[in-house]
């Protein structure tokens, strides 16, 4: 694989996972699943289906859809595109940063086709103790959330010995 951008390659990978099983088990409930019904699995987690209309946590979802969709789209694909950006001047030795991103590339992936096909977004998993809940979230929330976490902490490890800095999405190589 001579002049392949490993990189590119292994976080073109987790993106795809995260992608076709988000959509995998988005299929799985629209198609199992009526919207409202619940399924309890253990005490404080179950199976809810959702269809959110608006961004992360219903932001915007009362917005109308000609805005919304646009809007959506368009800070979806300048996200992917500082990702991009992001990962092609992270150094290879940072090995979890780029599995971080082609997770948050795929979970970007997969709600933004999810919305591009019916305008909104499935949730399912459904996190409770009592009468708090979580807002519902799917597998495209999860690589998006995990990742931005390792991206995140990874930010905060001093480099090793040789090693360049972490590169930031503005930096240059």
């Amino acid at each position: 694989m001579s002049g392949v951008d490993r990189r590119l390659v292994r976080a073109t990978l987790v993106a795809l996972v995260v992608f076709v099983v988000d959509l995998a088990t988005k299929r799985i409930v629209e198609g199992t699943m009526t919207v409202g019904q619940e399924i309890p699995v253990v005490p404080g987690f179950g199976l809810l289906y959702v269809r959110n209309s608006g961004a992360a946590f219903g932001l915007l979802s009362g917005a109308p859809e000609w805005l919304r969709i646009p809007l959506f789209l368009v800070v979806t694909v300048a996200a992917l595109w500082l990702l991009v950006s992001y990962l092609r001047s992270t150094p290879p030795e940072r090995g979890w940063v780029v599995v971080a991103l082609g997770g948050i590339v795929g979970g970007a992936l997969g709600n933004l086709a999810c919305r591009l096909r019916s305008g909104e977004v499935v949730d399912f998993f459904h996190l409770h103790v009592g009468e708090w809940s979580w807002p519902m979230f799917n597998v495209a929330d999860i690589g998006i959330t995990l990742g931005v976490a390792v991206v995140l902490l990874e930010s905060f490890r001093a480099p090793a010995t040789g090693e360049a800095p972490a590169a930031s999405p503005t930096t240059r190589r």
